[in-house]
């Protein structure tokens, strides 16, 4: 199989022209040779791929028929990924999920969102707005 199929197919890309892209960016390997997209995938390679400025390694179990299912995927690939490149990743998550905490500071759109649904949906405000439309009625 092709390393651009192959990649897509054990879900490392979404699309099979995303992963195509990456190779031609010298952005896979195997081994420590750059290779080109029709470079044929064989079981026992070590498959170097470097995606959000992090090192991934993988070696190749058994070459799939065709994209399969996430839960499929452990059956065909072994991540070798070192434990630094694992924690530079785990650290690049946290430090994106700092940013704020839930409830600090400005709203975002999905929080405003929440708020609207929470306060359209309150059947306390229609009861007011018809209490207080009555009493305005009766003054009258």
């Amino acid at each position: 199989m092709r390393i651009d199929k192959f990649l897509w197919s054990v879900r490392f890309y979404k699309t099979r022209n995303l992963a195509s892209e990456e190779i031609k960016k010298n952005r896979v390997s195997i081994g420590d040779q750059k290779v080109k997209t029709s470079k044929e995938v064989k079981i026992g390679d070590e498959i170097t791929i470097r995606k959000n400025q992090i090192d991934y390694k993988i070696k190749v179990l058994e070459v799939p028929k065709s994209r399969m299912g996430a839960k499929l995927v452990p059956l065909h690939i072994k991540d070798i990924t070192t434990k630094d490149q694992l924690d530079l990743l785990q650290l690049r998550q946290e430090s994106q999920n700092y940013y704020r905490n839930k409830g600090e500071g400005r709203p975002t759109k999905k929080d405003r969102r929440e708020m609207e649904d929470y306060l359209d949906n309150d059947d306390s405000m229609d009861d007011w707005d018809q209490f207080f439309n009555s009493k305005i009625s009766h003054e009258n």
